[in-house]
């Protein structure tokens, strides 16, 4: 049987991994230490050239079902982990078959829900993994996805300034529908309710985090929170003609969220005294996509507004409030981020994204000036961010698993 690899990006250097031993049977000349997630499938972490991909072991129709169902996710412009490629032929030195294999591209400074908690991440983070889950799920709904297996083992997680940001890594049960009813995403709450319940019960085994966490309430908080974002989000709002402000109000509201809308239906009624409007298309970005007009970084959504922040407070410390907004932003990109940026010395960059380190940065001089009574320069708290913080911080580009994990990764279900 031939070897046949169907790949979005192809890459050579992938026909030189061993598709004929079984995955399990790979070793460190192909697999990385990174973390990796429960599964039920055997899945490693394997890198090529520059490239690092996680691999899963599973059914033919499966895996290119999965792939196809990852691209649309990418085209429609949700967070997933990238597809690469489907492998299929492979054949053992015997002659046996050997499962297909799908192959997605590692999510740089991306780890799973059990390691967040062993590299530092308490009992007080949980909500805000929650929270993340929550905005994932509903922007997947918005999109008229079908999850299917809501889990905290099927999303990686990437730091966000002090919160975190999900991405979906299993859509093996997913199905992007023409639209989705009321109750198949109240089934989607149910299935992440059950799931999210006994991966507490886990991490309690496991003492990952202390027996009494209330298990109960994190997963009310995290039907709460869906409701409450859902209904924000596509709610129904009615109100006077003299009340036209409402409109805006309602648009910065989800600005604050960090949704842009981009449709938003709007009924009058025959006398036009009263006025319904309902959102009908939202998009999560709205720091982001503003940050990256200004200045060319691509972060995540709570650290470009943090970063905003900054670039609003430069301007008034130096009074350019008038000043052209790109130019102004371009000025704290060379006097302010790059030249922090460049202080952090080669070893430690991998241990946070830049947009993450300048978030700890502001953080860490706020205690410094707590402490000192007046307003600490920011690159002198940067040199001490850097020799007293980050330098104990573990890596999260590249880091060994816990001890405890069990096998699984990126892309398992």
């Amino acid at each position: 049987m031939a070897l046949h690899i169907v790949a979005h990006r192809p890459d050579p250097a992938l026909f030189r991994l061993p598709w004929s031993e079984p995955l399990e049977e790979w070793d460190e000349r192909y697999v990385v230490p990174l973390p990796r997630g429960l599964s039920r499938h055997v899945v490693r972490i394997v890198r090529q050239g520059t490239s690092t991909y996680a691999v899963k072991e599973t059914v033919e129709e499966i895996a290119f079902r999965e792939y196809r169902l990852l691209r649309d996710l990418q085209r429609l412009g949700l967070p997933a982990v990238m597809p690469q490629g489907v492998v299929t032929g492979r054949v053992d030195a015997h002659g046996e078959e050997l499962p297909a294999a799908l192959l997605t591209q590692h999510l740089r400074f991306s780890l799973p829900y059990r390691s967040l908690f062993s590299h530092g991440t308490t009992v007080e983070g949980l909500p805000l993994l929650v929270d993340a889950m929550v905005v994932l799920l509903v922007r997947l709904h918005l999109a008229d996805f079908f999850w299917g297996d809501v889990s905290l083992s099927n999303v990686l997680f990437r730091r966000d300034a002090g919160g975190f940001a999900a991405y979906l890594v299993d859509a093996e049960t997913g199905e992007l529908r023409s639209s989705l009813s009321r109750q198949m995403r109240e089934h989607d709450v149910t299935i992440a309710t059950e799931n999210v319940f006994a991966e507490l019960l886990d991490l309690q085994a496991s003492r990952l985090v202390p027996a009494e966490v209330p298990a109960e309430e994190i997963v009310a908080l995290l039907q709460r929170r869906y409701r409450e974002l859902w209904d924000e989000l596509t709610g129904v709002e009615e109100f006077s003609a003299a009340e036209m402000w409402r409109i805006e109000q309602r648009i910065e509201r989800l600005n604050e969220l960090g949704f842009d809308v981009e449709e938003l239906d709007i009924v009058t009624d025959y006398d036009g005294d009263s006025v319904r409007i309902q959102p009908r298309a939202v998009e999560l970005g709205h720091h982001r996509r503003e940050l990256r007009s200004l200045t060319g970084l691509d972060v995540e959504d709570s650290q470009a507004r943090r970063l905003l922040n900054d670039i609003s407070r430069f301007a008034a410390h130096r009074d350019l409030g008038r000043e052209d907004r790109v130019l102004v932003a371009s000025r704290w990109l060379g006097e302010v981020f790059e030249p922090l940026m460049a202080m952090v010395p080669p070893e430690a960059r991998g241990k946070l994204e830049p947009a993450e380190i300048f978030h700890e940065v502001l953080v860490h001089r706020w205690y410094l000036s707590e402490r000192a009574g007046h307003e600490v320069d920011l690159f002198e708290t940067a040199r001490d961010y850097i020799d007293t913080v980050l330098s104990t911080k573990p890596e999260e580009a590249l880091t060994p698993p816990p001890v405890d994990d069990d096998e699984g990764g990126p892309g398992a279900g």
